[in-house]
């Protein structure tokens, strides 16, 4: 049976306020780790069919796992995910005179993107003076396997088992990660292991865990948690246990809705290298996080990411080898030659400093142009 006939209620979260019922939710659908582990073509093929139309899925970890305990392990990325946000709540409710010590919102455009950022450093929908209403923590994923130094930290987050745990969910995500880039990659009919070489582990890329800690406010069109925007990167993994996540379905007239958080599920989403890789062929979507609706208003809102990124020196644009690639850009006007092509690198750097107060915001636009202008008409905010 495919998890998408699954009850939702049955995967609730039983020591939290119920998700509302009467709210619009977004179609993902719910992807098995364990049917990709095992080369299901109908797994296989509806993974394909939610990253091309939404980019957007739910994917089901439990019982998933290859060679035991081995970095490849659902139930093991759950159980850290766990112990993951009991660490964070512990970084992020530090006094804020410490975390600032580690803010990288003044290093400028050649600083550091590791580290704290506080509420209200990042500008919403449009850059016309809203900001926004969370605080986060970045950890490099370099920093943590050894690939370079170690970068100025807390306490609490130079701890070796500490570490070690972030460590341990560092690989067993980026793991999730390359066997989904894996299914993706023979699916654009690229030479075996063409995605994959693109994000090997232990060279150095932005990738990075991320704490989001977003206090409840008084919501109305100008109060946004973190505004609409598409991912930079490559592929996202993302654990919340309240609602507030929300995406906008493409196709005229959508309506922002809801993703419901899912016990034994991450929600991952393709970045905007996915699409410059694809030809537009893989979509990264645009999504945004407002309050928790209904029961769950008033809680202040805890997530965790780890988000996955090309390497460093990787040159963003239209991947060579694939046929498919090949006929999307023979279809696009002007041809794909005559994108401006820069390093991964360069590009998440150019993405976050965008949004931060006092940047030229027209650094951050991602991929999704259309898209972003479209949402800008949306005037419907989910009480």
């Amino acid at each position: 049976m495919a998890t998408d006939h699954l009850d939702p209620e049955s995967l609730a979260f039983d020591d939290l306020p119920p998700f509302p019922n009467d709210v619009p939710t977004a179609p993902l659908l719910r992807i098995s780790l364990k049917k990709l582990i095992d080369q299901d073509t109908d797994e296989q093929q509806r993974l394909w069919r939610a990253c091309c139309d939404l980019g957007f899925f739910y994917l089901d970890l439990r019982a998933g796992s290859e060679n035991g305990d081995g970095e490849l392990n659902g139930d093991g990325l759950l159980a850290d995910a766990e112990a993951m946000f009991t660490l964070g709540k512990q970084v992020l409710e530090l006094p804020e005179v410490e975390k600032v010590q580690y803010d990288y919102h003044d290093a400028g455009e050649q600083g550091s993107y590791f580290g704290y950022r506080r509420l209200g450093q990042k500008l919403i929908d449009g850059g016309d003076g809203k900001r926004d209403g969370s605080e986060f923590w970045n950890s490099s994923k370099d920093d943590l396997l050894g690939v370079t130094d170690p970068l100025p930290a807390p306490a609490v987050l130079q701890k070796e088992g500490n570490r070690a745990l972030v460590r341990r969910y560092v690989q067993r995500s980026h793991a999730v990660v390359t066997l989904l880039l894996g299914v993706l990659s023979d699916q654009l009919g690229l030479p075996a292991h063409t995605l994959q070489n693109l994000h090997r582990l232990r060279t150095t890329s932005c990738d990075i865990v991320r704490w989001v800690r977003a206090p409840w406010q008084p919501m109305d069109e100008n109060k946004i948690s973190l505004g609409q925007h598409t991912d930079f990167g490559s592929v996202s993994v993302l654990f919340n246990r309240l609602g507030g996540l929300q995406v906008l379905p493409p196709g005229e007239g959508a309506e922002w809705s809801y993703v419901r958080p899912l016990q034994g599920h991450c929600i991952c989403n393709l970045g905007d290298a996915m699409v410059k890789f694809s030809a537009g062929i893989l979509r990264s979507n645009l999504h945004r996080v407002v309050n928790p609706p209904g029961k769950q208003e008033g809680l202040t809102r805890m997530s965790l990411v780890y988000f996955a990124r090309p390497e460093d020196e990787v040159l963003l644009r239209a991947l060579e080898g694939s046929e498919m690639i090949d006929a999307r850009r023979g279809q696009q006007d002007g041809g794909a030659d005559e994108e401006e092509v820069v390093t991964a690198k360069d590009w998440i750097y150019r993405r976050s400093i965008g949004r931060r107060v006092g940047v030229n915001h027209a650094k951050s636009m991602g991929t999704d142009q259309e898209g972003l202008k479209q949402s800008s008409k949306v005037i419907s905010v989910a009480k």
